[in-house]
């Protein structure tokens, strides 16, 4: 997904006629000159084409402006009204010639504002408060409009404050005074603002400037592209998560499969971090800490304990706490790769459907060269292989919460399904498209299968859900709708492009731009983008929510289309799926009367209401009433479960690479419903007991998409083989 040598040439011929020669020579990047570089590279080389023009300014006027204060909480619109005025239509023309001074200004102010905002709070923090109070606080404001003036502001922070400190007094795990934290929380994000040197400040300048252009393009600092470097080996040692800074928490946003959180099975996706602890040593509270030095103190060396405390995703006050101790360890590709397992599913007549189930954590690809090979594709034909010898007679490729990887990887794995032919097309900034084909005539599995999608599947997961549906080749299953990532990247060493004899820079240091090249299309036109891959039998998720995809980033790419490949017809796509219907019914009855999807369903409209609401409340009584409900709703559904047992009779083996390898015969039995699978979940409790943690370890909560995905595949070998359907009737009517 690189550009061509041809094309790098010629931007780079662009650029030397765009830059400026500069008089000596330094041993760093001046700022002024990265900016410039940055913003050429977006205009010369980004899919949109987009010129830093005066409508540019204004946006990233107002993209900067939000990553400073993400909350409109200390910026005034006074403050963006005299910005706007001086910059909103001009910022391109100071970029243009290296100036930052516009940058290094609205910060200056964010600083002034950020000091000035902290010493008053440490004011209200000191006042007493019997927290009875009706007034409801507003969580976010990311939507809502700036304080119009400082007394706007002033009343903002009243009642911010009183909730924070009501939070802090209601947490079951208090690790010192609420008074004494809120203001060691305010101490820290001051801390962090005066921390921020020239160069930071010019980091998130760029980062605001590449946002601009869409979601997905980036500006690297030289430290940042060290840890981009170092993900990329995928040999880090730590605690196996991704993380994104939000709203000014540290926020889980991926577990990694096989790591040591994901082996801990405690720590989830959405879960923000409060605070970190080494070992036994006092908890460092990190809420509004720079998210690198929040990564720093997580990671450490191998086999040393880290400890967490983080409020929980499913928390419905924010008072709650869970404190997490994780033993860190080297995050292996091994423990990433393809994994699968072979199923002997019963249903309520006796009838057994042998399944093979595949779990995908992403499409992964030894790029550089180095060390040892390795290709999913390769990896799951040989887990195929295995299963078609076990006698599989349907398949699920599990891509929940794949975000997708190497293109080449989606297009190969897409041809062990089908014949050779196209699977998908990309069109560059010049309008070019070309078509991605499967050169492989073999069909490596050509019975009953299903892909299985959520919101978090994105990228090289769509392209490969995309083909195989308009293929008429598998179900897509899952949430209403994936990711909508249709979107490539190519990353540019800005310190090598630098290095050019027009920039007169030695050694530049300039860190690297994440570029945005191309966008993906389906083989019948339609994109990713936006839509992502729509399944065809939805089942209700609490990963479904419009606050998850591409929409709900800022700056996105529009949807379009372009032509079909002529090789396949709609028509025979539909001929190809006649079940859907069928399907898509006998779920929709199963789901009605499913305990475990009534469950998400109502878990799913308190969200949306809590969304909708947006406010929590200062009365103390409230809070903790609606602290009690939740665990008492907890409650019952535990003792339902327990009365209820498994909702799928199977005996399940687990198949793995090494087994593989090792031509390994005795695969290993283990239970259907088991901890790693909890990921999916988000219905442990928190507020248990360590005992009662390490007994709900042994009865893992259900997966009803697990369930009822194993349930569809089951349907769909039926209806596709009648002779067994008939085979079994008999054999039934026989034993009568």
């Amino acid at each position: 997904m690189n550009f061509s040598k041809h094309a790098i040439a010629t931007i780079f011929t662009a650029l030397a006629l765009l830059l400026p020669a500069r008089a000596e020579k330094s041993n760093a990047a001046d700022q002024g000159q990265v900016a410039l570089a940055v913003a050429n590279w977006l205009q010369q080389a980004h899919y949109s084409r987009k010129e830093m023009d005066a409508e540019m300014s204004t946006k990233l006027l107002a993209t900067y402006l939000e990553l400073l204060d993400y909350n409109k909480l200390y910026f005034t619109q006074q403050d963006v009204d005299e910005f706007t005025l001086k910059y909103g239509e001009s910022l391109h023309k100071f970029i243009r010639s290296g100036d930052l001074s516009p940058a290094r200004e609205i910060f200056q102010r964010f600083k002034e504002r950020v000091e000035n905002r902290v010493a008053a709070n440490k004011k209200l923090t000191a006042k007493k408060y019997d927290f009875q109070g009706k007034r409801e606080v507003e969580l976010n404001r990311q939507k809502s409009p700036w304080p119009t003036n400082l007394d706007e502001a002033d009343q903002i922070w009243r009642d911010r404050v009183e909730a924070e400190l009501l939070q802090e007094h209601l947490s079951e795990f208090k690790l010192r005074s609420p008074v004494e934290t809120v203001t060691r929380r305010y101490d820290q994000a001051l801390r962090n603002v005066r921390e921020m040197s020239p160069d930071d400040v010019t980091s998130t300048f760029l980062k605001a400037l590449t946002q601009s252009y869409d979601p997905h393009s980036e500006y690297m600092s030289p430290t940042e592209m060290e840890n981009f470097q170092i993900n990329m080996k995928l040999s880090l040692v730590g605690i196996g998560a991704v993380l994104r800074s939000e709203d000014g928490y540290t926020k889980i946003m991926e577990i990694v499969p096989g790591g040591p959180a994901d082996r801990d099975g405690r720590l989830k996706v959405g879960d923000r971090i409060l605070a970190v602890g080494q070992g036994e040593k006092e908890f460092e509270d990190v809420v509004d800490m720079k998210l690198d030095k929040v990564v720093e103190k997580i990671r450490g060396a191998k086999n040393s304990a880290v400890r967490l405390q983080v409020i929980p995703n499913d928390a419905d006050d924010p008072s709650k706490r869970s404190i997490i101790e994780i033993t860190r360890d080297e995050v292996k590709l091994k423990d990433q790769e393809a994994k699968a397992e072979l199923l002997d599913v019963t249903d309520a007549e006796g009838k057994v459907a042998r399944i093979g189930w595949i779990t995908l954590p992403s499409f992964y690809a030894n790029m550089s060269g180095d060390g040892e090979p390795k290709s999913t594709t390769v990896d799951v034909e040989a887990l195929l292989t295995r299963l078609k010898k076990e006698n599989i007679e349907g398949l699920v490729i599990d891509l929940r919460r794949d975000g997708g990887g190497s293109l080449e990887e989606a297009i190969n794995l897409t041809g062990l399904f089908i014949p050779q032919g196209p699977v998908v097309q990309a069109k560059d900034p010049s309008g070019k498209i070309t078509v991605n084909n499967d050169r492989n005539p073999e069909v490596s599995y050509s019975g009953p299968m299903i892909v299985l999608m959520n919101r978090l599947s994105a990228s090289a997961s769509e392209i490969f859900a995309a083909a195989l549906q308009d293929y008429g080749r598998a179900l897509v299953v899952g949430d209403e709708r994936s990711f909508g990532k249709g979107t490539v990247q190519t990353i540019v060493d800005l310190d090598k492009s630098m290095s050019l004899p027009f920039f007169n820079v030695q050694k530049p240091e300039a860190g690297a731009l994440k570029l945005t090249i191309q966008k993906f299309y389906r083989i019948l036109g339609g994109s990713t983008q936006i839509k992502g891959v729509e399944s065809d039998i939805v089942l209700p998720s609490r990963t479904d929510n419009a606050e998850i995809g591409e929409a709900s980033l800022k700056n996105p790419l529009d949807y379009d289309e372009v032509a079909p490949v002529v090789l396949i017809s709609k028509e025979k796509t539909q001929a190809a799926r006649l079940f859907v219907d069928e399907l898509r019914e006998r779920s929709k009855k199963r789901i009605q009367s499913d305990q475990e999807f009534i469950y998400v369903n109502e878990d799913m409209q308190r969200f949306r209401e809590r969304i909708a609401k947006n406010t929590i409340s200062t009365n103390e009584d409230i809070r903790r009433k609606e602290l009690a409900d939740e665990k008492t709703r907890k409650e019952a559904r535990k003792q339902e479960r327990a009365a209820r047992g498994s909702m799928v009779n199977a005996k399940v083996w687990q198949l793995t690479l090494d087994d593989v390898k090792n031509n390994r015969e005795d695969l290993e039995v283990v239970a259907y419903e088991r901890e790693r699978d909890k990921k999916y979940n988000i219905e442990e409790d928190s507020d248990e007991s360590e005992e009662e943690k390490k007994e709900a370890k042994k009865t893992p909560e259900p997966d009803p998409i697990r369930n009822e995905a194993v349930r569809i595949i089951s349907d769909l070998i039926e209806l596709s083989n009648p002779a067994r359907t008939a085979k079994n009737s008999s054999a039934q009517a026989a034993a009568e």
